[in-house]
């Protein structure tokens, strides 16, 4: 029975629909917020949305500043740099704004802002109990907006941040982190290009299927995993064909919490590859999921079987199975304009021992349906580079 021994932790409470943006000050203030800090990134922090924001925030008499020293995969500098940025401000609650990157550094921000002093971020990496070293009464409050439909991160208890030092991605994790507050509002996504759209998309995607496919058990987990990509399914094309579509822009925002929300089951050989390809080679984390998606589904093919069938079911797929899902997959990305090899993201395979090494290492291999070794992760790694499923 220990194969059922397991902790359940789901989220947040999330405000959905167009205009609800509106209600981000009253958000801040239930929370317990005078004066928060706007945490996001360069190009957002220029636009209007960012800027009627913070207005309202103001006229609703909250002291609020912006921080967008973001870059696009986070760094501990960047994180730093937030921290200063909140203590020299006196802030007392971060509002993380934008895409993954936004809201993991503003989580890595407001889980650090307030700790005891010496402790470090890379202390609170997501191994073992190492979440214990901080103390969660001195997290600070985050109200969390997502501009994509990705990651997830505004549901999310972890925070992917690069180690410029060692070049590796490290996941900071405490149970603390996730927003107490979210607001999903699709009028926020509308300006996403087609190919962020699409990329950002399939990362949501990613989430949904390895949670899908690890072995875990966390059955609400899988409900909400399966649902999450029916969602896709029915509305990501329609968001990348037409970025005023609020209806599908609405669904992958769901979708995208959804997924974030299902991986507490666990991750797998995807992101396992993504980390350590985005730290060596600073490729966009989603199109990374998406190019790898069917080579680890083709390598995983051998344990997977029981769930792809469920799933091809679900998809309403002809012959459902690990190839129908695999044709389903290649489909989309052909759609959405994916690239199908890592060759044409410009990297080639002279790293390739040391992905496969750094792959095995990566917390998200724990969860892979099969226990791949670095020498399979070389090989699941070249194939993507060549194209070869």
């Amino acid at each position: 029975m220990n194969h059922y021994t397991m902790g359940w932790n789901y989220p947040s409470n999330i405000l959905t629909g167009a205009g609800r943006i509106r209600d981000l000050p009253e958000a801040c203030k239930a929370l317990g917020m005078g004066a928060p800090l706007l945490v996001t990134d360069p190009g957002l922090a220029a636009l209007p949305m960012v800027q009627a924001c913070v207005q309202a925030c103001q006229d609703a008499g909250l002291r609020i500043a912006v921080f967008s020293q973001v870059k696009g995969n986070p760094t501990g500098r960047n994180v730093l740099d937030g921290i200063a940025a909140f203590r020299s401000g006196s802030h007392d609650g971060v509002i993380a704004f934008g895409g993954g990157s936004g809201l993991d550094a503003a989580k890595a921000v407001a889980l650090m802002a307030n700790q005891r002093e010496g402790l470090s971020l890379w202390s609170l990496e997501d191994i073992g109990d190492n979440w214990k070293n901080a103390d969660a009464r001195a997290i600070a409050p985050i109200v969390a907006v997502p501009t994509t439909a990705g990651t997830g991160s505004e549901v999310g208890r972890a925070s992917v941040i690069t180690d410029e030092a060692e070049h590796v991605k490290r996941i900071i994790f405490h149970p603390g982190m996730v927003p107490a507050s979210v607001i999903l509002d699709p009028e926020l996504t509308v300006g996403l290009p087609p190919a962020v759209t699409a990329a950002t998309g399939m990362d949501a995607l990613s989430h949904c299927l390895e949670a899908w496919c690890s072995p875990l058990f966390h059955p609400m987990a899988e409900g909400i995993a399966v649902e999450g990509m029916r969602r896709i399914d029915l509305y990501l094309q329609r968001a990348y064909s037409d970025g005023h579509d609020l209806e599908a822009r609405m669904n992958m925002l769901v979708a995208s919490s959804m997924g974030a929300t299902a991986f507490q089951r666990g991750l797998g050989a995807m992101h396992a590859l993504a980390h350590p390809l985005g730290a060596l080679y600073d490729a966009h984390h989603g199109t990374l999921n998406a190019v790898l998606m069917p080579y680890v589904l083709r390598a995983n093919e051998r344990a997977i079987g029981e769930p792809m069938v469920r799933l091809g079911r679900y998809l309403n797929l002809d012959q459902p199975g690990t190839a129908a899902v695999i044709d389903w997959v290649l489909g989309l990305r052909e759609r959405l304009g994916i690239p199908h090899s890592l060759a044409e993201l410009g990297i080639d395979t002279r790293q390739a021992d040391k992905v496969g090494r750094m792959a095995v290492a990566d917390p998200s291999s724990g969860t892979n349906p099969v226990a791949f070794d670095a020498d399979e992760y070389r090989g699941i790694f070249v194939a993507a580079v060549e194209g070869r499923i």
